[in-house]
């Protein structure tokens, strides 16, 4: 039976733990320059409605360590861009490939996909949630702290669909987690799962960040969402500056997703100083990818 992963809760505790385990392994492997190809012979077809680097690359970077193949689609290659329904996409698609990544707007499209596809599929992004991103984000609070149960998570800024998987996370491994952000700016909150008290959402980003393992930040202005003076403005007491950095652990971490637009969510002073695992965050996005791809595609 196949399995998909289009939400974060897709996963258990116990699988996703070892999906972090195993990126830790193909880890060690790609230091050492050793070969692992267990997804000989297998294609994954990538739909890109919206544009990416670090989804991109990761997963067809990943493919190719791995042994497999991977396929670039834009809605303009497609006869999705045409007109064809997804369900017939979905039915086609999986006759030709092993697995599907897709990219896009609404999630309604990927729970779609999915229903209609006989092989797995990857929620890539929607305005939704990121559920990629939060595992690979995991990886690398373990990879740091050693452990993930108990950790303060702070997450300051646009309550957006980083900030919703952060929430299904932080239920999943008993994360406490605090959202800083203006009222208008909430997360929606997954229904899927029943909200912990160890979650809280505040409007003082001080009270968010205070005794924080991890300060964590995305972009005010999602791709797709026109820029305005006002959420600009509404947002800009929830930069992550070193002022709010000094509120949290003396040796919190700080992560923040990319592509990151600096001077307005965070500071060029945060990113680039040594609290600062951004970069690591990155490249662990092919680690985890890589042990997602293993797991469903093999």
């Amino acid at each position: 039976m196949k399995k998909d992963f289009l939400k974060l809760s897709d996963l258990t505790k116990d699988e996703a733990l070892d999906l972090i385990k195993q990126a830790l392994e193909l880890k060690q492997f790609k230091a050492n320059k050793t070969a692992h190809r267990p997804l000989e012979g297998k294609t994954l077809g990538m739909i890109f409605n919206k544009n990416s680097t670090r989804t991109r690359i990761s997963f067809e970077v990943g493919m190719f360590e791995l042994g497999g193949h991977s396929l670039f689609l834009t809605p303009d290659q497609m006869q999705l861009g045409r007109g064809e329904t997804i369900a017939d996409s979905a039915r086609v698609l999986s006759r030709y490939l092993d697995g599907i990544l897709i990219r896009t707007f609404d999630f309604k499209e990927v729970e779609e996909l999915a229903k209609h596809a006989s092989i797995p599929v990857i929620n890539g992004l929607t305005d939704l949630n990121h559920p990629i991103q939060v595992l690979s984000d995991l990886l690398t609070i373990h990879e740091k702290l050693g452990r993930l149960d108990g950790i303060k998570i702070a997450y300051v800024g646009d309550g957006n669909n980083v900030a919703y998987s952060w929430i299904t996370a932080a239920t999943m491994f008993n994360l406490r987690l605090s959202v800083g952000c203006p009222a208008s700016c909430k997360p929606e909150l997954p229904k899927e799962i029943s909200i912990p008290d160890s979650i809280e959402i505040t409007e003082d980003p001080a009270t968010a960040v205070k005794d924080a393992d991890v300060i964590y930040t995305d972009v005010w202005i999602s791709m797709g969402e026109e820029e305005t003076e006002e959420k600009v403005s509404l947002l800009k007491p929830y930069q992550v500056n070193q002022s709010l950095v000094d509120i949290a652990k003396k040796d919190v971490l700080v992560m923040h997703c990319l592509p990151a637009h600096r001077e307005m969510e965070i500071t060029s002073e945060v990113l680039e100083g040594k609290n600062s695992i951004v970069f690591d965050q990155a490249e662990n996005r092919l680690h985890m990818q890589k042990a997602l791809l293993k797991k469903l595609l093999s």
